[in-house]
């Protein structure tokens, strides 16, 4: 009979598993925060934009554009019949009708696209203002380890201290403010300096 000293010992779990998994659950998250994020702001639409909206969606694809064509070609060619028989035409060249139609149209597609663009350009200022927040908290965390591997190098006996000023700038987090007014005070110089009349294109 064999005795617990004579079985193998346990394989002790892996520790490189344990930052997968964990990494993995952190993906996750950030997946799951993300599609939160566009859930939400789906059911903020309203019923009147859902429909703007899928007409849209239909207005562009690649049938909609043959249903124009259709319909032009076949008011004309209506006309042309018409006048061909002797009877009265209803809308004779140059066919205002249909250029009102048509125009109507056009407005009303460029109602619907730029309703649609507005809703997407205020979700592009949401996450660029997440962005910014993030891109702040992620520079005042570098500046923090800076500052905790200076004081451990000036801590750890059998390593040299001395002073390194470009470690010492990164040891201070950066001032939103600051960086603002001087991309602010960068572009009004550049409009002086720019000549009048001339874009970039003519340079």
């Amino acid at each position: 009979m064999r005795t617990k000293s004579d079985l193998p010992p346990e394989t002790p779990p892996d520790s490189r598993d344990i930052p997968v998994e964990s990494e993995l659950d952190q993906i996750s998250r950030n997946i799951e925060a993300v599609l939160d994020f566009y859930a939400r702001e789906n059911q903020k639409i309203s019923r009147s934009q859902r429909i703007m909206e899928g007409i849209g969606s239909f207005i562009g694809q690649p049938v909609f554009l043959g249903i124009i064509l259709f319909f032009i070609a076949f008011w004309i060619l209506a006309n042309i019949v018409l006048r061909r028989l002797g009877m009265g035409e209803f809308d004779p060249p140059p066919f205002s009708w249909l250029q009102g139609i048509v125009g109507l149209g056009a407005l009303l597609t460029a109602v619907v696209v730029l309703s649609k663009q507005n809703r997407f350009a205020r979700i592009e200022e949401q996450r660029a203002h997440l962005d910014l927040k993030v891109n702040l908290l992620t520079e005042q965390k570098s500046a923090k380890l800076i500052d905790l591997l200076e004081e451990l190098r000036r801590d750890l006996p059998n390593v040299k201290d001395r002073h390194d000023p470009e470690a010492a700038a990164l040891q201070q987090s950066m001032n939103p403010e600051l960086v603002l007014a001087a991309l602010d005070e960068r572009s009004e110089s550049d409009k002086k300096l720019k000549p009048a009349g001339k874009t970039t294109e003519d340079v």
